[in-house]
């Protein structure tokens, strides 16, 4: 079977060319076939699409396929997708399977096994770097603490302080409906407050701080990663771990739980709104049944976790950040697993808390 390779190949007529072959190949089924081309006068990636396509038909009907009247520039292009060393069968997507789910099963527990290991040695790198700067503080860099202080805390403060004010209301007007039943609406007070103190508070911020915060700290270091500048900082004799880790989680600990203070002032002050207008409460007897229901443990518990869960959101998003390999899909991947993991430890942390705590008790 001759067939003559045309003048052009491009987008618009690859399909035509393939289905003009196919119709000749299964009419003549042949044992050789010969690909002249005297009259093709440009040759480009859609003609290698074209020729691999046939070179694949040609293999399955265990034929030969042989390339009559190479110009130079044909032959060029071919040297350079390396076109005889191609595979000659290339199996169709519809006929690719999933692997078994125990594979899949395997796979997915070594790879966790393997982020484990990764996530140890991290953590390793992050602590000696702070016995170093705990040894010599002009080592970090204040500017950079600064900025990410900004971009934590300040940055972050309106849509905390909606988050919360929203939340405290939606808090005291569903318990409300329940309390008032027993005339028990001085209540709604110390629910609003015990439960955004100890618990929702924290949580509820460092999720937002996560989704902010850790995302961002993952796709910079992944974007300097992809580009070269963080093997460019090694080579320049810095600390990576220093230079770009440290100042990120010293300004999350530090202004994550004011953050947290000020979830708890809205959410306070969105129950009081509930307690005032609904609940014929006065100010003065929403705030005083508040600070009576609080304990300055409560508060320091709070703020406790806040600092964990800060150091957990920055730590999370460098390690996936030095992680990224590859292009910028990878960044993308790299900003989603942060924030992903990050929320679970925090879930993970805040429970082994509660339990500790239940027990200590």
């Amino acid at each position: 079977m001759s067939f003559t390779f045309p003048e052009y190949v491009h987008n618009k007529n690859v399909g035509f060319i393939l289905r003009d072959f196919q119709q000749d190949f299964s009419r003549i089924n042949p044992c050789r076939v010969y690909v002249d081309f005297q009259q093709t006068k440009s040759f480009n990636d859609f003609g290698v699409l074209v020729l691999t396509e046939i070179k694949k038909k040609t293999h399955q009907a265990n034929g030969k396929l042989v390339l009559r009247n190479l110009s130079q520039e044909v032959q060029d292009i071919l040297d350079l997708v390396q076109f005889s060393t191609l595979p000659e069968e290339v199996s169709d997507l519809s006929q690719k399977r999933l692997p078994k789910i125990t594979i899949r099963t395997g796979e997915a527990f070594f790879k966790c096994l393997y982020d484990m290991k990764k996530m140890i040695f991290f953590v390793g790198e992050v602590f000696f770097a702070s016995l170093v700067l705990i040894k010599n503080p002009r080592k970090l860099r204040y500017n950079d603490v600064i900025y990410y202080m900004q971009r934590v805390g300040v940055d972050a403060l309106p849509i905390v302080a909606l988050i919360s004010l929203l939340l405290g209301l939606i808090m005291a007007f569903m318990s409300s409906a329940q309390l008032e039943q027993f005339g028990a609406n001085i209540y709604v007070a110390s629910l609003v407050s015990l439960a955004m103190i100890k618990e929702l508070g924290p949580i509820m911020t460092c999720i937002l701080v996560s989704g902010r915060s850790g995302s961002a700290f993952a796709s910079e270091i992944g974007s300097m990663k992809i580009s070269e500048e963080v093997d460019a900082l090694t080579t320049m004799g810095f600390d990576t771990t220093i230079f770009l880790v440290m100042p990120k989680i010293v300004a999350a600990v530090i202004v994550v739980p004011l953050l947290v203070v000020f979830s708890d002032i809205f959410a306070i002050a969105g129950g009081l709104i509930i307690g005032v207008s609904m609940l014929d409460l006065t100010i003065h007897s929403y705030i005083h049944q508040t600070m009576t229901s609080l304990t300055i443990l409560d508060f320091g518990l709070g703020l406790l976790k806040s600092m964990f869960f800060a150091l957990i959101i920055a730590w999370i998003g460098a390690f996936r950040g030095f992680q990224t390999e590859g292009g910028a899909q990878e960044v993308g991947q790299a900003t989603t697993s942060a924030v992903v993991s990050s929320i679970f430890l925090i879930i993970v942390v805040d429970s082994l808390i509660a339990v500790m705590l239940r027990y200590w008790n």
